[in-house]
């Protein structure tokens, strides 16, 4: 299954002037806030994640019909790299269960961020 979304970086930048801290630490790990406070511009990163967690939360649903909370997904990068997903709670059992895994390819730019997620078999490593 695939779900995509996207986001104005400028929606996630007044979220965090508007509620700070209180806003980040509900929608991010602190992993995530790490990460993307490395780079000077940090709001395109946070906005990327932002629709790489919309996008699983939609791939997940068409797959197991059940809802990911922000919290749950994890979206981990390495500069350089493709960023991964980690999830977070009971929900991880079930990708494992049926051999599932989730694949995210994620972009931003100065106004806008995208992401889309798949949920595809396993890898064979």
């Amino acid at each position: 299954m695939l779900g995509i979304d996207i986001v104005e970086n400028k929606r996630i930048e007044e979220g965090i002037n508007r509620f700070g801290e209180r806003f980040l630490k509900k929608i991010y790990t602190e992993r995530e806030i790490e990460y993307c406070r490395s780079y000077k511009d940090f709001i395109p990163c946070l906005a990327a994640r932002w629709a790489a967690k919309e996008a699983v939360i939609k791939a997940f649903f068409q797959t197991f019909g059940k809802v990911l909370k922000f919290k749950q997904i994890e979206v981990l990068g390495k500069k350089g790299y493709p960023a991964q997903v980690n999830l977070l709670g009971e929900e991880k059992k079930l990708l494992k269960l049926h051999s599932k895994e989730i694949i995210i390819s994620i972009a931003h730019e100065r106004k806008f961020s995208v992401a889309v997620a798949q949920i595809v078999e396993k890898r064979k490593t």
